[in-house]
């Protein structure tokens, strides 16, 4: 029986490397895996996981989503010349005061967490419209469905691929394939050790007023906070992909966590939108600003 052909994106860590392990680790080979990562200097990690067990379902591939051209190098190095699952991973943070932000960096958010996501799909949808089935699955984020102070590009550009996805969901049932979004919240991962980060000494904040500053180290004891208290492992995570991959009738939305599932309601049942600020204000600043 054919393999299913799965290609992930971002797999030098985190959640593409635990999904990568997983699927290519299974007992009934089920899976030929292409893993790919920007920085192949970055593949020991990941071979070190599979330690060698199962070498015909696992190739890493280097591939920068943010350029077209190394994902039609990718593309053409698919030897089953089909692609059943897509798993678009690879994204990147910002965090600090939006005044301090460089048009770069700002770019640079969106090409790799929007434009790649879209790049990504758009390079291997033409052949899943072909066979007349597949699966998209992205990596979704709770910043893609609630704004975070301190995080607005980040959010900006989560938001936009939900949209990019849900748009996508209603045109692609047609040709029987099914996209979903895997909502993660806080998760341990090198996530947090690759985010752009402004620290709280960087020169940038000296132009930043000192109410804004007192608000940002604020929030950074919440992050500090959320992420030794509630963040998830990797491997609940991949429990969640599994559902997704293994549904015969996937959803369009997965949650790997309840955390945020209060404020996800508050957005439905107040759509203003103005008691889910006030009150992601006080979780995140406590009564001081109320």
């Amino acid at each position: 029986m054919d393999k299913t052909v799965v290609l992930i994106t971002g797999c030098s860590s985190g959640i593409g490397l635990s999904l990568a392990v997983r699927l290519a680790s299974d007992p009934d080979r089920t899976y030929k895996v292409y893993a790919t990562m920007r920085n192949l200097d970055k593949k020991e990690r990941l071979l070190e996981c599979v330690k060698g067990l199962h070498k015909e379902t696992l190739d890493i591939l280097q591939m920068d989503v943010t350029d077209r051209q190394s994902i039609l190098t990718v593309r053409g190095r698919i030897v089953e010349k089909r692609l059943d699952i897509l798993v678009c991973n690879a994204g990147v943070g910002l965090m600090g005061p939006l005044e301090v932000q460089t048009l770069d960096s700002m770019r640079r958010i969106l090409e790799v967490n929007l434009l790649g996501t879209i790049q990504t799909i758009q390079t291997f949808l033409p052949e899943m419209k072909a066979q007349g089935q597949g699966r998209i699955l992205v990596t979704g984020s709770s910043g893609g469905l609630h704004g975070f102070p301190f995080n607005e590009v980040y959010c900006a550009s989560k938001f936009a691929v939900e949209g990019a996805c849900e748009s996508l969901a209603i045109l692609l049932q047609h040709f029987n394939i099914h996209v979903s979004l895997i909502e993660c919240g806080p998760v341990n991962t090198d996530f947090l050790v690759n985010l752009q980060k402004v620290e709280l000494g960087d020169t940038s904040l000296q132009e930043v007023d000192s109410h804004t500053l007192s608000l940002y180290e604020k929030y950074l004891q919440h992050c500090d906070s959320i992420f030794q208290n509630a963040a998830q492992d990797t491997e609940d995570i991949v429990k969640v992909f599994l559902d997704a991959i293994q549904s015969p009738t996937p959803a369009f939305r997965y949650f790997t966590s309840s955390v945020m599932s209060p404020f996800t309601q508050m957005k439905i049942t107040e759509p203003d939108g103005s008691q889910c600020i006030r009150a992601m204000s006080e979780l995140i600043f406590s009564a001081e600003e109320q």
